[in-house]
């Protein structure tokens, strides 16, 4: 029988991370949610004005834009993202030479500062000035509109978004990958299993929880992208890359709404929390259906 110290041990474990956690993201949260009910721009004295907020937004097309673009920029980022992803661990897993070098050469973009990828890359693909189309218009083309077009603008955030993301996940499926025990591989090779059977039959199945992770992490992290995406087209042209965030960004301090932004956050926070549960949903029906 487990004595008193051996009950209590595994929540003194748990504490300190219970009251960071509490600290720095249940308190926010629930003071964010309380601010929703305000009307208030940080400054003057806040005043109570229930669902007012949520009944205003609800009605804002701007905002409702600004989701549509959100919604098409992840539905096109993070199925891009896991394909890199996995096809990068899939290439880096194999006997080759160099393996560690070209990790850590696909893994350098996740550890540069996020505006700085943003940066760099408006710097190559600026249409007066860019290095990319200084070198189209040496081949005698014409200079392409990267980021002053509203279409090749949500293309490139999107390259550039996939490019400094897939590194950080590909590490994620080399070690799922290199989990995997070599024995169903030997066995599908002796039954005549060519390379692609044995992805499909061996290697996706066994990946799911690291599958269901990436998708997880990937979705939250595009869905809340914000100093990259503003770096690199500044919510141009048009308003064509600013999404969910950059909005509120501005709502609440370049406008002084910080009880409507909080509304807009809120309304964020549970969209986040369908995707996540949705994912874990088809998650688990796909595990029912393997068994």
């Amino acid at each position: 029988m487990k004595t008193l110290e051996q009950k209590i041990f595994p929540y003194l474990l748990l504490a300190p991370t219970v009251v960071i956690f509490g600290v720095y993201l249940f308190y926010p949260a629930l003071n964010g949610l309380w601010i929703s009910m305000l009307k208030w721009d940080g400054v003057s004295d806040p005043k109570w004005i229930g669902f007012e907020n949520y009944r205003q937004l609800f009605s804002d097309s701007a905002f409702w834009n600004s989701f549509i673009r959100t919604a098409v920029f992840t539905l096109l980022s993070v199925p891009l993202v896991y394909c890199a992803a996995l096809g990068l661990a899939m290439l880096l897993t194999r006997s080759i030479r160099g393996t560690g070098f070209f990790r850590a050469v696909f893994y350098w973009p996740t550890m540069i500062s996020t505006i700085i990828v943003g940066l760099a890359w408006r710097f190559l693909l600026g249409e007066d000035f860019g290095l990319l189309n200084y070198f189209i218009t040496k081949l005698g083309a014409t200079s392409v509109k990267w980021l002053t077009d509203p279409t090749n603008a949500m293309v490139s955030v999107i390259f550039v978004t996939v490019w400094s993301m897939a590194g950080y996940y590909m590490v994620m499926f080399i070690a799922g990958i290199q989990a995997i025990s070599g024995e169903y591989y030997e066995a599908a090779q002796i039954d005549g299993a060519s390379g692609w059977q044995q992805f499909v039959s061996i290697t996706l199945p066994l990946l799911r929880p690291t599958s269901l992770l990436v998708l997880v992490l990937s979705t939250v992290s595009i869905i809340k992208t914000y100093p990259l995406v503003f770096a690199l087209a500044q919510g141009g042209p048009a308003g064509a890359t600013k999404f969910m965030v950059q909005m509120i960004q501005e709502t609440g301090f370049d406008k002084g709404k910080l009880g409507y932004a909080c509304a807009m956050a809120t309304v964020l926070f549970v969209i986040l929390a369908i995707c996540a549960l949705l994912q874990f949903k088809i998650n688990e029906k796909g595990g029912e259906s393997d068994v």
